[in-house]
């Protein structure tokens, strides 16, 4: 942005060297990256971060400045005569969108005289790169210049019943801006209106048929509060870029409005004469609340390693217009409606010091770092990503909230009992997570769309689970969430893997359970200890993800009980001298038998020989009765003693096959050799 020192010599005076101003400024955080001699002016050009739009006028770096210098601020005098006419008879403001318009405020100047600008004005906005256009116009660009607040004037003989609306376009609406850019608007525009149509493209430029001109002679004056978002998407999406989007996509201050409307009707009837109705249409559907914040005096030590006087601090917050007072060793402080980038203590802080002076900050010619070993939670990290990629599995991070219909699927107990936040710019995903399955199922569905497949992600981040008592905060754990779009038995392997990669004796359990996520789920034990579950995703929750004719797989593990695992003593066997034997077994059973039952009855009968027992598949089909399925499972024999024969073998497996047929009414359906 562009300042006039001869501009800026109107509100403070400093008696300093644009060269030493500019460098005043680069201290508190305002860049000069340049400085031009203009017509008896210097122009210093700074750069202003996107969260300090109060900084978009001369004023507000006239603020800046004088707490800086310690120098006073003066602010122009506002006075003016009104006619006998009250605005009210002339003019009326609708808010039809009070959350895109938060404030609309109108004012009518009557017998004004459109002609050229004074020589000064003409010279100040050539100055700082705005070309004069007339008198009117050239003044509400002198108030936006000034105030950082953009103005518009209407010719109010062009504005049907002097009525304002401001609503979004109807589908179909056109307008041409000043510019002569035909505009297509669509429903989700910010548009101001009067009873026949489009008069403007709120925030960002005015309509043509409406523009002040030389027959112009009554003006109606709006300024505003138009949402940041609102205004940026519009003028992106209609590639209309204003010096008033500029400024409304990074806030205006919403309490200023009426002094800027003031101000503008002041230096309008300043160089093109004409009267202010009485009063002000003035249209606020919702006033906010003036922020209240403590800075700890400690606080202020602590995080800038400094100590700043107590006065000294008093002084820089009340030099930016912060209402502040001591309560013991704090200030509490009521933040300037126009400071809408103020939040935090932590805010607070970086006022005060970068007032006070980041070149008072010590510091010291070496530094001195310190080489950490690598904690166990990293390790285990480390050990499980390097496990998963090579299981095909890629890994993701996400944002730790979640939308309510999301929580609510994977939630321990009511929404009530999740932890959100307030800020209104998390109003769809608000809820901290207490399950990492619902963020991995958006992933997924985002790689489906893009046809990535096939798909296999994981995540490891904290989860935040209520406590048995309402009170305080709930507990954070630690979790390692799995979803692929292969079938639930793929998944079990990858995570029997995972588990006895981590601890290579463990015995893992996959126990059938309900899950309100789940069309068939499971819990997985570790040594009889819940660690985790996993199931096959239901169809009702797939097709809210939008996964329609997919069903995914998911588990989920505590990653404690996984750090907690690798602690453990490890057995080491010497590698076996005499070779193994294995037999597949196919044995026919019913539909309702489960794995675990078979794995029961084979281990109770096993002898000392039996070194392993896997499952090789199911089958449903010719040869098979209905309600039955044959299950083939291999089971490997080893002697440590010498070889075995397969004489000795079949003497092993028999004792197996009759126990599976007493226990569970197995039938034998092959035996393979």
């Amino acid at each position: 942005m562009k300042i006039s020192l001869n501009w800026l010599s109107d509100y403070i005076e400093t008696g300093l060297e644009a060269a030493r101003i500019a460098e005043i400024l680069s201290d508190v955080g305002f860049p000069c990256e340049g400085i031009e001699k203009s017509d008896g002016d210097t122009v210093l050009d700074i750069e202003i971060t996107s969260n300090r739009g109060d900084c978009l006028g001369h004023i507000g770096i006239a603020r800046e400045l004088g707490a800086a210098t310690d120098k006073g601020l003066k602010i122009p005098v506002v006075a003016f005569d009104e006619s006998g006419r009250n605005v009210s008879d002339l003019a009326s403001v609708e808010i039809a969108e009070p959350d895109l318009c938060g404030r609309y405020t109108a004012r009518v100047i009557e017998g004004v005289k459109v002609g050229p600008s004074p020589d000064w004005m003409v010279k100040r906005l050539e100055a700082v790169g705005m070309r004069s256009v007339n008198n009117v116009v050239d003044a509400t660009n002198y108030a936006m210049m000034e105030t950082g607040q953009p103005p518009h004037a209407f010719d109010y003989a062009k504005i049907a019943e002097g009525k304002i609306i401001v609503r979004k376009a109807i589908p179909g609406e056109r307008i041409v801006s000043i510019d002569g850019s035909r505009c297509e608007l669509s429903p989700d525009m910010l548009v101001i209106t009067d009873p026949r149509g489009p008069v403007a493209v709120a925030g960002v430029m005015g309509g043509l048929e409406t523009e002040v001109g030389e027959g112009t002679t009554t003006v109606l004056l709006e300024d505003a509060y138009f949402d940041p978002v609102s205004i940026r998407t519009t003028s992106r999406r209609l590639a209309l870029l204003s010096e008033a989007a500029f400024r409304f996509e990074r806030i205006v201050d919403i309490e200023g409005i009426d002094w800027a409307s003031k101000r503008t009707c002041q230096l309008i009837t300043q160089v093109a004469g004409g009267k202010i109705a009485a009063g002000v249409v003035d249209a606020y559907p919702k006033k906010p609340a003036r922020k209240e914040l403590t800075l700890r005096l400690g606080r202020l030590k602590k995080v800038l390693g400094i100590e700043v006087p107590q006065d000294e601090a008093m002084r820089i917050l009340s030099a930016l217009c912060f209402v502040a007072r001591l309560e013991g060793d704090s200030i509490v402080c009521l933040a300037p409606s126009w400071r809408s980038d103020v939040y935090l203590e932590a805010d607070l802080i970086e006022e005060v010091a970068r007032v006070y002076g980041y070149g008072k900050v010590a510091t010291e010619r070496k530094i001195r770092i310190e080489v950490v070993p690598v904690d166990g939670r990293q390790k285990m990290t480390q050990r499980v990503g390097a496990y998963l990629n090579a299981c095909g599995f890629y890994e993701t991070i996400n944002v730790t909230f979640v939308e309510d219909s999301v929580a609510e699927v994977f939630a321990e107990g009511s929404l009530e009992k999740h932890l959100g936040v307030k800020d209104e710019s998390r109003k769809g995903a608000s809820l901290l997570r207490q399950s990492l399955i619902g963020s991995l199922l958006g992933v997924l569905k985002t790689n489906v769309n893009a046809k990535n497949r096939p798909c296999r992600v994981f995540e490891i981040a904290d989860t935040f689970l209520p406590r048995e008592s309402d009170d305080g905060l709930p507990n954070e754990e630690a979790k390692l969430a799995l979803v692929c779009d292969s079938d639930l038995r793929d998944l079990s392997g990858v995570i029997e893997g995972l588990i006895k990669s981590v601890h290579r004796d463990a015995e893992v359990t996959f126990v059938p359970a309900e899950l309100p996520w789940a069309e068939a789920g499971a819990k997985i034990t570790v040594g009889g200890d819940w660690i985790g579950s996993a199931g096959v995703v239901s169809k009702v929750v797939s097709e809210n993800f939008d996964l329609k004719g997919l069903t995914p797989a998911a588990g989920e593990l505590s990653f404690k009980w996984l750090l907690s695992l690798s602690s453990g003593s490890v057995k080491v066997r010497p590698i076996p001298r005499f070779p193994a034997i294995e037999r597949d077994l196919s044995i026919i059973v019913g539909e309702e038998t489960l794995w675990s039952e078979i794995i029961g009855v084979v281990k109770g009968k096993a002898s000392p020989e039996l070194e392993d027992v896997k499952f090789v598949g199911i089958y449903r089909g010719k040869g098979i009765d209905a309600g039955q399925k044959s299950v083939t499972l291999s089971l490997r024999f080893r002697d440590e003693d010498g070889t075995l024969t397969h004489e000795a073998v079949d003497a092993l497996e028999r004792p197996i096959v009759e126990s599976l047929a007493e226990t569970i009414g197995a039938q034998l359906r092959t035996v393979g050799k």
